[in-house]
């Protein structure tokens, strides 16, 4: 078994750019991303990028249309992972575990969007399986919503309660900065 962590990029696709979408919060979370991104490809350490493949084809993440491809500053190398999902967790009918497992990786950080959707989901599934998970804090962001009771809610208030979920439950959160200063793609010890 490896110390080495993946570093797993969710859905940072060019449909998660377009003006139709709400407010959301985080705007400096791609640049976070790339910070992490760069540093895990200097180290030459596991990147499994993911994008959702929707099965509607009315969806601008349905095959064919330009939103499902990845933002050009998170295109994957060639030898680089690449998850397609069809929900919302990275875990499901994509074969990610069995990949983890084959290659002896046991730590994962997930980075991406959206906090309360898919990175929420993921980082769930990875905690409940035994991963030791990060979910960086201001590498993921979340959009506008109402909530249940139809209260709107602030981007900043969605992203805050889905890291609230994981924390200390199914994952650890932490800074872009913690992650780098622990020196996160040689370990997170």
């Amino acid at each position: 078994m490896t110390n080495l962590a993946a570093l797993i990029i969710i859905d940072m696709q060019k449909g998660m750019q377009f003006a139709t979408l709400p407010p959301r919060n985080n705007p400096a979370a791609e640049d976070n991303i790339a910070r992490l991104h760069t540093a895990w490809r200097q180290a030459q350490h596991p990147i499994v990028s993911v994008r959702h493949v929707s099965r509607s084809p009315t969806s601008v993440f349905a095959p064919g249309q330009s939103g499902v491809e990845f933002q050009e500053r998170f295109q994957p190398l060639a030898h680089e992972h690449v998850v397609e999902k069809n929900v919302p967790d990275a875990f499901i009918h994509t074969g990610l575990e069995r990949w983890l497992h084959v290659r002896g990786i046991r730590r994962v950080v997930i980075v991406g969007v959206s906090t309360n959707n898919s990175v929420e989901a993921t980082a769930r599934t990875s905690g409940n399986l035994g991963f030791d998970t990060v979910v960086v804090s201001d590498a993921t962001f979340a959009f506008d919503k109402a909530d249940f009771g139809g209260t709107h809610r602030r981007a900043d208030e969605v992203h805050l309660m889905a890291l609230a979920n994981l924390h200390d439950e199914y994952a650890c959160v932490l800074s872009t900065e913690e992650v780098l200063r622990r020196q996160a793609p040689l370990s997170l010890e």
